[in-house]
């Protein structure tokens, strides 16, 4: 069944610096912050965390039904979207405002700075979960990265309407002060953040990971760790999830995606938790051995965990 994705669709602007962030800032001079990074490669891409998200579902064999944004420049994505055969019909078509735009640039450790221009997302909030009586057919969903506003509704409009779905707050989590992150921690099924976006929800929430996933509500919160895997917290109880290794690190920009769409893929047919973790370490693992979020092909090592 159909799995509605709630989140930005954007262009991503990639460039690589060959050296290490790390290098080049003085700590001690950061209030006076001026640098410059020669980046020899550039590319622009489709993105957007509701995109990739959707690329690797329609891949894994999933339905994705987008709810998101584009711009008077959004032709070419929508027409992108259609051609793997996902739905398109909750799509908004800004007449005035561009497509999101997002500029990462990435050095030789894959630490990522991102300058992110929301265009046409701020006004996904425009948008509505459709009602049961129009899309009686939406199994799961997830709240990934958009507009603040439309983040906020679009969660409370997926409990209303009884479609369980992920948290993903994301690079949009300090968006939320504490008790807004508790009153969407109460609306949803499952919680995916990375290891620092786990911390910064425990000072926003006061609630360790293994504290939230004691609500009642929440069947389990995952933590991404890159290449160390994922932790996943149920009842109170960790379990590890190891890491797949990539063939080569190219590029991680989508990864976090594509292990959410693993999610989502899993969860839909009733896997255990752990299983859907799996799928997404290995289709991580994947993806960063290309470039760009939405460029790489199943394997078989992916099928196999999909055939079970």
């Amino acid at each position: 069944m159909p799995a509605l994705i709630c989140g930005s669709l954007a262009f991503d602007t990639i460039t690589t610096f060959p050296g290490r962030f790390a290098d080049q800032i003085m700590p001690d001079q950061v209030h006076i912050l001026n640098v410059s990074f020669l980046v020899p490669t550039l590319r622009r891409e489709f993105g957007g965390c509701a995109g990739n998200i959707a690329f690797n579902l329609q891949a894994l064999g999933g339905q994705p039904v987008i709810l998101g944004a584009l711009g008077v420049d959004g032709g070419e994505y929508q027409a992108r979207v259609q051609g793997w055969g996902a739905d398109v019909s909750l799509i908004l078509r800004d007449a005035e405002l561009h497509t999101a735009q997002c500029h990462i640039t990435t050095d030789r450790d894959n630490n990522q700075i991102a300058a992110f221009h929301p265009g046409a997302m701020a006004h996904a909030h425009l948008l509505a979960v459709p009602p049961h009586t129009q899309r009686s057919d939406l199994a799961i969903g997830i709240i990934a990265p958009d507009g603040r506003d439309a983040m906020w509704q679009h969660a409370h409009q997926m409990a209303e309407q009884q479609i369980p779905f992920i948290f993903d707050p994301g690079q949009q989590l300090p968006q939320f002060n504490g008790e807004e992150h508790r009153e969407i921690l109460a609306l949803a099924r499952w919680v995916a953040v990375n290891d620092y976006e786990a911390r910064m929800l425990e000072e926003r929430t006061g609630e360790t990971p293994q504290a939230l996933s004691r609500r009642p509500n929440l069947q389990g919160v995952v933590v991404t760790l890159a290449e160390h895997g994922c932790e996943l917290w149920q009842n109170g109880e960790r379990t590890l999830v190891p890491g797949v290794p990539a063939e080569c690190v190219v590029d991680p920009t989508g990864c976090g995606d594509a292990f959410r769409a693993a999610l989502l893929y899993g969860l839909e047919r009733g896997w255990p938790l752990q299983r859907c973790a799996e799928l997404g370490n290995r289709l991580g693992a994947l993806k960063i051995a290309r470039r760009g979020p939405q460029n790489h092909v199943l394997d078989d090592a992916v099928r196999a965990l999909i055939a079970g």
